[in-house]
């Protein structure tokens, strides 16, 4: 139990500090500044950086995808459901601590030098994808009309990510939602 309460304390760190700052920029001595864990019973945790670094993205992920699901299961009928990811988008990107995407930024940072964190990058993408798939599929939607939702989705991500000291707040969401919206309209696309 000890141990799990300290790999608590030291992955809340970690995700503040690299989420915050960038992986390249913390290190290990940081977090276990920031988590109050001694740096002997961190290392016996996460046996390395890499370690902690998948981890943290690791329960990122899950985090991330858990509360997008709850948002959009409330929505309702499948077209609204499918806005709603956007409407979810816009709440994250108005959060204060937002920095962007964790897994592009992790990507951009890491991504030709540590093939774990390029796959596990990949990985959550791969699902955000499914998870749209399935929703433009229960709306009628075809698969090339939920590539090009994703690709909005990704987009909106990207600029609130680069904007964030310019406090992009909804304003990428509400963008890429009325595009989504200009896509699900009845007759946008030929039979």
């Amino acid at each position: 139990m000890e141990d799990e309460v300290a790999a608590g304390l030291v992955l809340d760190a970690a995700e503040e500090l690299f989420y915050g700052r960038g992986i390249q920029a913390v290190g290990m001595d940081a977090v276990r500044a920031r988590s109050g864990v001694s740096l002997k019973r961190l290392y016996r945790l996460f046996a390395s950086k890499d370690d902690l670094v998948e981890a943290y993205l690791t329960r990122r992920d899950e985090r991330w995808h858990g509360r997008l699901r709850e948002h959009v299961s409330a929505a309702g009928e499948p077209v609204a459901r499918v806005l709603a990811v956007f409407d979810w988008l816009a709440i994250w990107f108005a959060e204060p601590d937002f920095r962007g995407c964790a897994f592009i930024n992790s990507y951009g940072e890491l991504g030709t030098t540590s093939e774990r964190i390029a796959a596990i990058s990949r990985a959550h993408k791969g699902r955000f994808h499914a998870y749209v798939e399935s929703l433009a599929a229960d709306a009628g939607l075809s698969a090339e009309v939920a590539a090009q939702l994703v690709l909005l989705a990704e987009g909106a991500m990207v600029v609130a990510g680069m904007e964030t000291g310019a406090a992009p707040g909804t304003a990428p969401a509400a963008d890429a939602r009325r595009a989504a919206e200009t896509l699900l309209r009845p007759g946008a696309w030929p039979s």
